[in-house]
């Protein structure tokens, strides 16, 4: 282990303009699958029925619940392995890992006594009385968190590989979790090749082999192929690494949480208007996942490039990360918001629009992708406070962006009756956080950044 870790990963020594781009375009095209893996399996269940396609439309906040205890622990280990790295500190790499698995399995045991205990109530409230929507919701979502410890496994075991810059091999890992998915759905929701047609259930039973087959795939890719990291699984864990993780992970899993529950509002807020508004928003957000699939697989990159760099006292390779990450950004949502505002109709056409949706997208669209456009700067803000092990800052960045300053200019469009003052708000919301992010920034400069030299000594930190 020793031997290993003294030897120089590359997140200390491959140019940063290059590391940024190894490391983030896996990261990029496993968004896209993962995009088009739950478009695909959205299209397959609306073959069942509109009330199956309801079901699982329903089940989706439980879905997040995962999402948020998965990518809180997933953020939190990139982050501290990467740092204990950049520090040669094997033994902390080691234990953290260590914590990380057990914490995987934690994890796992709370989606389950969530999926015992909540399922059913929940489904009762969101249905409305609809029985048959209900039975296909229940059906999906209990086996997908009663059997989600691939899913959990593949969240830790992925992460060790985006921490030593292997990103390809994560994307194998997710690669194969796809495959099996998309091979599976028809088999088992239509019962082919004399497997019994399982409806909804069928597609949860694919989902969840597919991370199995992904997260185990991980454990093996680690084992074999990321020797910096000794995968190491004991119960004797210290609460210090518990912590450590914790201490990233929990503001991501909240900022996750923000925004499912600022979904709910802007629902609300949209239903004065129209129901047609609200499906207009609901395309919108599909619409902003794969315009900001660059600076979101740009910003899981950055995390561990930061952390490592941090911990090995490199202060000229993190203003590099920093200003090149900024400088990615812009030119690939420069692009995005050129592309949306020419073709807004189109893109309003991929969802069956009617006439009316048409005369009310097309300026949605095109407002909404001047937010995009500036959201891409928070977006970038949040991952650099995430490197520096700083989930706090990430999570004060998201409230400003998402809540405070957004709220009330979502009430004063509901107040006035204008829907162009709503999605003017988004754009306004996030130009407004900007500076307090540049104030946060600030203070990690001042307190992480700058004691560096004197703590290192200017060779090492001259050796970028």
């Amino acid at each position: 282990e020793e031997e290993n870790m003294q030897k120089e990963s590359i997140m200390g020594t491959t140019p940063i303009p290059r590391l940024i781009i190894k490391t983030s375009i896996p990261l990029i095209i496993s968004l896209l699958v993962n995009n088009l893996y739950n478009l695909v399996d959205s299209i397959f269940v609306s073959r069942v029925s509109e009330d199956a396609l309801t079901g699982i439309s329903i089940a989706a906040p439980l879905q997040m619940l995962m999402i948020a205890l998965g990518c809180g622990l997933a953020v939190g280990l990139n982050a501290m392995v990467s740092k204990a790295m950049g520090e040669k500190q094997p033994e902390e790499v080691k234990k953290t890992t260590s914590a990380a698995i057990v914490m995987a399995f934690g994890a796992y045991l709370i989606n389950v006594i969530v999926c015992l205990l909540l399922v059913k109530p929940y489904f009762a409230w969101q249905a409305g009385g609809n029985e048959v929507i209900a039975r296909y919701g229940i059906s999906y979502i209990r086996i997908c968190m009663l059997f989600s410890f691939g899913q959990m496994l593949q969240w830790v075991f992925d992460r060790l590989l985006i921490a030593t810059g292997k990103s390809n091999l994560f994307l194998a890992t997710l690669g194969t979790a796809s495959l099996v998915n998309v091979i599976l759905d028809p088999i088992l929701i239509f019962g082919y090749f004399g497997f019994p047609a399982m409806g909804t259930a069928g597609a949860a039973a694919a989902t969840v082999t597919g991370q199995l087959a992904g997260g185990l795939l991980g454990i093996y890719l680690n084992i074999k192929r990321n020797k910096e990291i000794p995968v190491h699984f004991t119960l004797h864990i210290q609460k210090k690494y518990v912590a450590n993780i914790l201490k990233v992970g929990i503001p991501t899993a909240i900022v996750q949480g923000i925004m499912s529950v600022m979904g709910i509002f802007i629902n609300t807020i949209l239903y004065q208007f129209s129901s047609t508004a609200v499906a207009i928003y609901g395309i919108l957000m599909k619409v902003q996942n794969l315009a900001q699939i660059g600076v979101q697989g740009m910003n899981n990159g950055l995390i561990p490039i930061i952390a490592y760099n941090y911990g090995a006292g490199k202060e000229k390779r993190i203003h590099e990360t920093i200003r090149c990450a900024f400088l990615y950004a812009v030119i690939i949502m420069t692009v995005v918001l050129i592309s949306l505002e020419l073709i807004p109709d189109k893109i309003l056409m991929l969802f069956d629009a009617s006439e009316q949706m048409i005369r009310l997208g097309i300026p949605a669209v095109r407002i909404m992708s001047v937010s995009f456009f500036v959201s891409s700067v928070g977006i970038i803000f949040a991952a650099i406070f995430q490197g520096f092990g700083n989930g706090n800052y990430s999570m004060y960045l998201a409230f400003m962006r998402q809540v405070i300053l957004l709220i009330p200019i979502l009430l004063i469009g509901a107040a006035m009756g204008n829907i162009t003052v709503i999605w003017s708000g988004f754009a306004v919301a996030e130009a407004l956080s900007i500076p307090f992010g540049m104030w946060l920034y600030g203070k990690v400069t001042q307190n992480m950044i700058a004691p560096m030299a004197e703590t290192y000594g200017e060779n090492r930190v001259e050796t970028a």
